[in-house]
């Protein structure tokens, strides 16, 4: 996909950015973004790094939109209800830029699959709401060579963290939570709660941390912040950052 004259004023407010620039943005054209679950942290990660110009998108959701859905995942209205996120979203994309090439599956994501799915991406952006997919996707991604992008929320509490497990010196995402989480039995927000906009925060956020992983090398948006965590509190609010050590014996990525 090259930046015809109409591409170049679609994404002109890109390209002056001294961070970004046109060696940035056709970067963006040519990579390749894998979204595991468009819920509350996706939807709002799909529609910017739609926006930003990506050039190939694989959409992964095996639900469908439920009314509870709408306080918070924005890709989605009430004609909806009923129908699978996956495909709902596709149609999202090709209604905002017929450009760019999008592909989705909505198999549920096991330890059986994730490679397949992950082996071509240049980064894989997890939004899902449980440990058992997240470390499924982990471990495809270690395996896979591929950068991952992990978010969470709970409530008034976000996450964002990038992990290259398969370099020999950073953390994946199972250094992080350890093998304990592998069954699904962790907390929702079904169960819990969580504020609307809280998620929009995550979802936004993680979108622009994608960009800077995609942009690493090419501009000068910074660094992935491989292993760094990133903490955002929306009551007081705030953010701060920790930083993840490797497991020398962790089985994704020791």
């Amino acid at each position: 996909m090259s930046l015809s004259p109409e591409r170049l004023d679609r994404f002109a407010r890109h390209i002056v950015l001294p961070e970004i620039g046109g060696a940035g943005q056709a970067a963006l054209v040519d990579k390749h973004v894998v979204l595991v679950g468009l819920g509350g942290i996706g939807s709002p990660a799909l529609q910017y790094l739609a926006a930003a110009g990506i050039g190939r998108l694989t959409l992964v959701d095996s639900d469908t939109v439920d009314t509870s859905n709408l306080q918070r995942q924005t890709l989605f209205a009430e004609r909806d209800v009923g129908h699978g996120k996956a495909v709902v979203a596709r149609g999202w994309v090709q209604n905002f830029d017929r450009s760019l090439r999008v592909t989705i599956s909505d198999r549920r994501i096991t330890a059986d699959n994730a490679h397949e799915l992950m082996a071509s991406a240049d980064l894989v952006l997890d939004g899902t709401d449980n440990f058992a997919t997240r470390l499924a996707v982990s471990d495809a991604c270690v395996a896979a060579g591929v950068p991952l992008l992990s978010a969470a929320v709970g409530r008034f509490q976000g996450q964002v963290a990038a992990f290259a497990g398969h370099l020999p010196d950073q953390p994946c995402y199972r250094c992080f939570v350890g093998d304990a989480f592998d069954a699904e039995d962790c907390d929702t927000c079904a169960e819990d709660g969580v504020l609307g906009a809280m998620v929009g925060w995550v979802g936004t956020f993680a979108a622009m941390q994608a960009v800077r992983v995609l942009l690493d090398g090419v501009s000068t948006l910074g660094g992935p912040m491989w292993g760094k965590l990133q903490l955002l509190d929306g009551l007081k609010p705030g953010m701060r950052t920790i930083a993840i050590s490797k497991d020398p014996v962790c089985k994704g990525c020791g």
